[in-house]
């Protein structure tokens, strides 16, 4: 099979092509490395730089000859969406629209597509864990796009053939993470804690997350890659819910040292709990996470620890 995976720069990208290449497939990367860094690759991985938005990402499909696309390229933070609904649209709507086109016009046969539990916005403690039947109600222009992008797929499916899988992704952590994204908080915390900083946490550290960890999530995408059950969404996620404060716990004794984070006000658009139910996962895709919180943030610690500073 070969495989063009969009942002495969970063560090979920990254999780993911070391995967697909230890299995023996071909794996093509296309990113703008605005958040992606050649570095998180490794040596001999084909890589174009490129914008999902650009014109020359048409040439790249019509060289590849691309059996199935996966699409991780995109705006991933909730905060600069709501500072600039325009740019994440551009990036996370319009890029979007234009993988389309291009595996529609080059006969890819499927497209993965990394959607997120924003989509569902706040959801009632009543309905957690939340499945996929949950009304997508997004309260930041982040988890919008994100929704407008999963019905383009139905629509290009139900108007073109191309088949799709939407992977509503929990709050991904793990080596080579940047600074954004939901499950950003990890990675700015691991960072600071193994530079001896303070951390802050936005909210009174009651809200909680599902945190997974990265090589679980590439585990799933792969499964998504194979699966018979297309044309609709999963969770992939613990289905387990960590507080804030918890999570700083857990950091505290991966760290060995007591932790006592600053407070201030929460941000808009952020959503207050989290928590994703998996069973369909495990059903029709035969997946299930495989990394326990403490381990992936051990894992996590461990690579900003040995990290270049600055």
């Amino acid at each position: 099979m070969k495989v063009l995976v969009t942002g495969g720069a970063g560090f979920i990208g990254s999780h993911l092509v070391r995967l697909l290449q230890a299995e023996g497939e071909q794996v093509a990367v296309v990113d703008n490395f605005t958040t992606g860094l050649r570095e998180n690759l490794p040596s001999g991985t084909e890589v174009h730089e490129c914008d999902v938005t650009g014109e020359a990402l048409g040439d790249i499909f019509a060289e590849g000859h691309f059996d199935a696309v996966v699409h991780l390229a995109g705006q991933t933070t909730v905060h600069v969406s709501m500072a600039d609904p325009e740019l994440d649209g551009t990036q996370n709507v319009v890029g979007s629209i234009h993988v389309l086109e291009q595996a529609r016009r080059y006969g890819v046969q499927r497209v993965i597509f990394a959607s997120t539990a924003a989509s569902y916005g706040d959801v009632a403690e009543d309905h957690l864990p939340i499945d996929e039947f949950e009304p997508l109600a997004p309260l930041s222009f982040y988890g919008l796009s994100k929704v407008t992008v999963e019905h383009y797929l139905d629509l290009y499916h139900k108007a073109y053939g191309l088949d799709y899988v939407v992977l509503r992704f929990a709050n991904v952590y793990g080596e080579r993470q940047g600074n954004g994204g939901e499950g950003g908080v990890i990675s700015i915390f691991a960072r600071r804690i193994a530079e001896g900083k303070d951390i802050t946490i936005y909210g009174d550290g009651g809200q909680t997350r599902d945190f997974i960890y990265a090589g679980d999530i590439a585990r799933g995408i792969d499964a998504a890659l194979r699966t018979e059950h297309t044309n609709r969404a999963y969770n992939l996620s613990t289905q387990t819910e960590t507080s804030l404060k918890e999570l700083v716990a857990v950091f505290g004794k991966v760290a060995g040292k007591k932790i006592a984070p600053k407070f201030e006000e929460a941000r808009k658009g952020d959503i207050y709990q989290s928590l994703l139910a998996n069973g369909r996962a495990r059903r029709s895709l035969g997946w299930g996470p495989q990394t326990s919180l403490e381990e992936g943030l051990r894992r996590t610690y461990e690579y900003f620890c040995a990290a270049p500073r600055g």
